[in-house]
């Protein structure tokens, strides 16, 4: 690493996902973040959902389970594709020197997107906001309020231009 210097070198984790929002959020973040002459490791994060849990008893899923499971398999490596393919879409746009590192974790996306940050120790945790309104945000919450109350790096939450 001679000849570069620490304050060039940033780690950047972006959470990505299906929406218009994440993919903003990182248009805005190699915009914004990371500079010309700096040399920076920008990780994708994608979480995908926790699979659904099924009981014992349930007959219908009995009878297709491996059907069922080998489709929701397929699906969820098809969306992971999908959302890394629009993500690079954006950042190959981009004409500055950048590292990337995909990260794919499962579970609930609040929870997975501050484990990683803890193991990883990024400069920076970007996100989008979906830009919920009180109620719907009250109901499900918030997962970039509930990872920038948790994690230890800074935490910049975009929003999209539709937003304001």
């Amino acid at each position: 690493m001679e000849g570069m210097s620490v304050e060039n070198m940033h780690k950047i984790v972006v959470a990505v996902d299906e929406s218009e929002e994440s993919m903003h959020a990182l248009s805005w973040c190699l915009s914004n973040l990371i500079s010309h002459n700096s040399t920076a490791t920008l990780v994708l994060l994608y979480v995908k959902p926790p699979p659904a849990m099924y009981s014992s008893f349930d007959v219908a899923v009995q009878m297709f389970s491996t059907d069922v499971i080998t489709a929701v398999e397929k699906y969820g490596t098809d969306l992971v594709n999908s959302v890394m393919q629009r993500a690079e879409t954006v950042y190959r746009n981009f004409n500055k020197i950048v590292n990337v590192e995909r990260v794919i974790g499962s579970g609930e996306a609040k929870d997975v997107i501050c484990n990683t940050v803890e193991k990883l120790k990024p400069d920076t945790l970007v996100m989008g906001s979906h830009g919920y309104g009180f109620l719907r945000k009250a109901l499900l919450g918030s997962v970039s309020e509930h990872c920038a109350k948790r994690v230890k790096c800074p935490v910049v939450i975009v929003k999209h231009p539709h937003d304001k």
